[in-house]
């Protein structure tokens, strides 16, 4: 893995730039916005995919797999924290003195001289993010933004505007949101992770505590959340001159506070902010989208917009790729895929997928990301898959950038389950598409869920449920 040097001078000017990893969701995001300002970038992936098909389409080469000859006459190299060390275009440009920047510099390189919304937490960054840049576009401003997904309703996960501000999806796993020149920061949860980085949990704490001082302008805050009170706590016994905070949630101190919520189907919730109660209604489902809305709420009002307006144009947030993205229907079997990958995630994915099972089952197929994440974290895995779906499906575990660790799979996950008959080790995606398909019945919810490569198993499981329910076009 490739960390940034937070002390590193950015180059003003970056010459011809490429990218290695261009189909990521940050990094394909970047590239956009560096080639619609007029940068000439070319870029490189492992395989291709949705994203290397939308760059390619706005005129932007992508070479599919790694070679040094990807590198061409590049000024400049972006990589993502995920490359191998080995990496032959990293290597060569390490050979050539080439500059060679993580994504988060590269992304610092774009916020220069703007009004910067840095959005950061261990969950809901992606869905925040989408919030705010809906509300902001449905407000009538015109930010440019750099988001983790591409946000439905605009087509797109980043875009340059014509005002000051520019809205991002910060990335607290490698200390790199400590880059930005934010001026308003969101922090929808802390809940401590990327150990094998930070090397203590005070050590990411307070990370997130210097990122929290850093804002100029704005701190919104969750009330809720256990890590994010400890980070006001230490923010306020450090003294010092702050940020104005606004908290936002359930607790009855916040700022902006939720009153109610109706999570049955896409959900809808009254909030109490300034004194006045306002009514709103969501096109996502799912109690934690209120609360991701409410903090929403709380950035957009303190940038200067009226709630009631900030709520109307929050409304027409209809969510992102990867998040509780519908894909297919076969037999009255409902196929899913969402990016969760951390167990919280997972049980609010499960939670919020309860309100459109109706009378089937939720099936959850769960690909475990990184060895080190299940090695630590299979019972937790294990404990709210087997509280939040009626089965589950659990894969061989993604590794991306660590190498394997001896004993370590998804049997892990699969093994923690009290009830055995609930849940099934598959790590041959063929093997689980057909396991699936067997089990399947008409009005049952399948959600497959990870960061990782898990939405590619997702042709394989639409043709073994056309198979078991549809023989004659099989």
């Amino acid at each position: 893995m490739i960390y940034p040097d937070l002390d590193m001078g950015i180059p003003e000017e970056l010459g011809r730039v490429h990218f290695v990893g261009i189909g990521g969701s940050g990094m394909s995001g970047i590239a956009r916005m560096m080639h619609e300002a007029g940068v000439a970038v070319t870029g490189s992936d492992r395989s291709a995919s949705y994203s290397t098909a939308a760059l390619e389409g706005i005129g932007i080469p992508v070479a599919i797999g790694h070679a040094a000859e990807n590198v061409g006459d590049a000024d400049t190299l972006v990589v993502t924290g995920a490359l191998w060390q080995d990496n032959p275009e990293y290597q060569l440009a390490l050979a050539r003195g080439l500059p060679v920047l993580h994504r988060s510099q590269a992304l610092a390189w774009l916020t220069r001289g703007k009004r910067v919304v840095a959005v950061a937490g261990a969950h809901g960054k992606t869905t925040s993010t989408g919030m705010i840049v809906t509300g902001l576009l449905g407000a009538g401003a015109d930010p440019s933004f750099v988001n983790g997904g591409v946000i439905e309703g605009i087509g797109v996960s980043s875009a340059p505007g014509g005002d000051d501000l520019f809205v991002i999806e910060a990335d607290e796993s490698d200390k790199s949101f400590l880059l930005y020149d934010t001026a308003v920061a969101l922090i929808t949860n802390v809940d401590p992770e990327h150990l094998d980085f930070y090397g203590s949990r005070e050590n990411f704490m307070s990370a997130f505590v210097e990122f929290a001082r850093g804002a100029r302008e704005l701190l919104v805050i969750s009330a809720d959340d256990p890590g994010a009170l400890e980070v006001l706590r230490a923010l306020r016994e450090q003294g010092g001159e702050l940020p104005p905070i606004r908290s936002f949630g359930f607790a009855p101190d916040a700022d902006v506070r939720i009153v109610s919520v109706d999570d049955s189907g896409p959900v809808r919730f009254e909030v109490d902010i300034d004194g006045a109660r306002h009514a709103a209604q969501l096109r996502v489902y799912g109690r934690h989208n209120a609360v991701n809305a409410v903090g929403a709420l709380a950035v957009l009002t303190g940038l200067g917009i009226e709630p009631a307006a900030a709520l109307a144009a929050i409304a027409g947030f209809a969510g992102t790729k990867r998040r509780f993205e519908f894909h297919a229907e076969v037999g009255g079997v409902r196929v899913y895929d969402d990016y969760a990958h951390h167990h919280t995630e997972v049980a609010a994915l499960l939670d919020s997928a309860r309100a459109v099972v109706g009378e089937g089952r939720l099936i959850a197929v769960h690909q475990p990301h990184l060895y080190s994440r299940t090695q630590t974290f299979h019972r937790e895995f294990a404990r709210v898959l087997e509280a939040g779906a009626d089965h589950t499906v659990v894969l061989a575990v993604d590794g991306a950038r660590e190498d394997p660790v001896e004993g370590v799979t998804g049997a892990l996950v699969a093994d923690d389950f009290a009830d055995q008959g609930r849940v099934a080790y598959r790590p041959d995606w063929q093997d689980a598409a057909d396991y699936l398909a067997e089990i399947a019945r008409p009005g049952d919810v399948m959600v497959t869920m990870s960061c990782g490569t898990v939405y590619q198993i997702i042709p394989q499981l639409v043709e073994a449920l056309r198979r078991r329910f549809e023989p004659a076009a099989g």
